[in-house]
């Protein structure tokens, strides 16, 4: 669980980063698993391109391991319109941009991977924080011993279970007797 002001830093660096590089016409931190972190995607289904990106990204994973190159950095897509760029942010998230297709496609790089580290170590950072919760708060609070009701034995509750399913058909039988 990322904190709030941690992902308002993440969408700071989005904004920062659309300033930088004027041709870019969206940016998403997503999560690996497909969620959406921050966004700053104007016209664009955030849920939508973050769940793509997922995908795509599972799928280069599997290209760079099956040819020995090593772990995932980035991907990159050119449409006929513009440019998709995805950049590993950290262990557990990703960057996705989308430029115009007259993008410097070097400084987009350049600026993709300079947001993608520093998102990364941002995240990275929340999630190590959160699992360093102090054990206190973990633990839960200890058990006050209350007054026990007397033990009543497995015999005197099925007598009792008896004695109840007795009234209700003599109820029964009283009720559909009138």
């Amino acid at each position: 669980m990322v904190a709030e002001e941690d992902l308002r830093t993440v969408l700071d660096e989005l904004h920062r980063l659309r300033t930088r590089v004027p041709q870019l016409t969206g940016a998403l931190a997503a999560g690996v698993d497909g969620l959406v972190v921050a966004h700053d995607t104007p016209g664009v289904d955030p849920e939508g391109l973050a769940a793509l990106t997922a995908a795509s990204l599972g799928v280069a994973v599997r290209v760079s391991d099956a040819t020995g190159h090593g772990g995932f950095r980035e991907l990159l897509v050119r449409g006929e319109r513009g440019y998709v760029a995805t950049y590993a942010a950290g262990r557990t998230a990703v960057l996705t941009l989308l430029a115009q297709d007259r993008v410097n496609v070097g400084r987009l790089h350049l600026e993709g991977r300079r947001a993608g580290a520093r998102i990364g170590e941002l995240l990275d950072a929340a999630e190590a924080a959160a699992r360093a919760v102090p054990t206190a708060a973990r633990i839960p609070p200890a058990r006050t011993r209350a007054a026990r009701a007397p033990r009543t034995t497995t015999a005197e509750t099925r007598t009792a279970e008896t004695r109840t399913a007795e009234t209700r058909t003599a109820e029964t039988r009283t009720a559909t007797d009138s």
